[in-house]
């Protein structure tokens, strides 16, 4: 009980100092503002910009293996020459990969192929320079389509090469700017489609990645019927394989292998001859995206590092100083009894009260910035960066003030009270 009460005695003694030198401890916190601005903006900042980035890539889904022709490569020397002369993949390689991969590594396999650059037409209304893509049944398992309104394709439909499609928000509201597109029609390449559904708004993204706003899904037997699916290097649509892993095989080694095996002996390659497709998988985007970022967020660290530094010899200085006013009242303290832990407590809580008002003020100045509407690229504060700021301020606190503190706590009473 002793304890607790000269504790809160020292807290008092210390939030009083500092209301005493009001002045002085609005410019001591100035720097420790500055330091912890500068290094939760950059946290936020680089947070914010990955999380956007892998946002705008979120498109190629996750848990997700694809069978390519051409392997993903993220900088260095990209041998394309020896990837030229691989076939495509095939509808015929996808119903033998379907049949082939057991149900235990895998959700769902689906065929997909897309072509840029087309134009729909509703009456007098029109867009241009929209993906169109054919998509086999499964292709909902493999990548995200949030249909807002309506519905998927069935099984009857895809067989049956149905002009329906599942458009995105822009499409839809071009289109029919008045009213639901649901159940309207549109023409394309010379074919009429019927809207069955209308996927949900995703927005503006940070990297000119394809959005699900200007993708139009159509089922890839009516695709087909547009345009000619890639066979070797001729020209048409090339096609992509997708297969969507299990959460009970981890790094989905298991079906990387199966897919491998099985493509290999759809290929009839011999065991000397190598691989004539890439198996592609997020992963390996995101992998990039971490190293990446991982090496911004240590240099915006050291930045902000050498600011915090500023603001920590500062409280440092102002602690001496502190002291130094103080002699005399520390000498007529510990003559009364006061122990050295009551005298090192008031200045050690003294620093730590200081930095923690910076690192606030500099915390609610990041907050404040995050409030500021961005379209491309919004700033977000999360809990893990709000707590390294409290964290990092406490311990400049106490490296500032343990110093001071230490060399008040053990003054010669007598000593001190002469000092005036």
């Amino acid at each position: 009980m002793k304890t607790i009460r000269l504790t809160f005695e020292s807290f008092r003694f210390a939030w009083q100092a500092l209301r005493a030198n009001l002045l002085r401890t609005v410019l001591s916190l100035l720097g420790v503002t500055v330091g912890i601005f500068a290094i939760i903006a950059v946290f936020a900042v680089v947070d914010s910009l990955e999380a956007n980035v892998r946002q705008s890539m979120s498109f190629v889904g996750d848990k997700v293996i694809y069978v390519q022709k051409w392997p993903w490569a993220f900088g260095g020397d990209y041998p394309w020459w020896k990837y030229f002369n691989r076939p495509n993949p095939s509808v015929q390689e996808f119903r033998e990969l379907q049949r082939m991969l057991s149900t235990e590594n895998q959700r769902g396999v689906a065929l997909f192929a897309a072509r840029g650059g087309n134009t729909l037409k509703a009456g007098n209304n029109s867009v241009e320079s929209i993906a169109l893509q054919g998509v086999t049944f499964d292709y909902r398992l493999v990548s995200d389509v949030p249909v807002q309104e309506g519905r998927y394709f069935t099984a009857q439909e895809m067989d049956a090469a149905r002009n329906v499609a599942v458009v995105g928000y822009d499409i839809a509201h071009n289109l029919y700017p008045n009213g639901s597109a649901l159940g309207k029609e549109f023409r394309t390449h010379g074919q009429k489609f019927n809207i069955i559904g209308v996927m949900q708004k995703e927005g503006k993204k940070l990297l000119d990645t394809p959005s699900n706003d200007t993708n139009c899904l159509v089922p890839l037997s009516a695709f087909t019927k547009i345009f000619a699916l890639s066979i070797g290097n001729s020209g048409g649509a090339q096609a992509t394989i997708g297969v969507k892993g299990v959460d009970t095989d981890p790094g989905m080694l298991n079906l990387e292998s199966e897919i491998q095996g099985a493509m290999r002996t759809i290929r009839g390659l011999k065991p000397r001859e190598e691989d004539n497709f890439a198996l592609n998988r997020p992963e390996m985007l995101a992998n990039a995206i971490s190293q990446l970022f991982s090496i911004i967020g240590v240099a915006g660290a050291v930045i902000g590092s050498f600011a915090i530094l500023v603001g920590g010899f500062g409280i440092a200085n102002i602690m001496f100083v502190s002291v130094k006013e103080r002699t005399n009242i520390i000498g007529i303290q510990k003559s009364l009894g006061a122990k050295n832990y009551f005298v090192l407590f008031q200045f050690l809580f003294e620093a730590i009260f200081l930095c923690l008002l910076g690192g606030g003020a500099g915390i609610l100045l990041v907050y404040l910035i995050t409030l500021i509407p961005q379209d491309a690229m919004p700033i977000f504060l999360s809990a893990g960066n709000i707590a390294l700021g409290l964290t990092v301020s406490v311990v400049i606190g106490v490296l500032a003030g343990i110093i001071p503190a230490v060399l008040a706590s053990n003054l010669d009473p007598v000593i001190a009270i002469r000092s005036k």
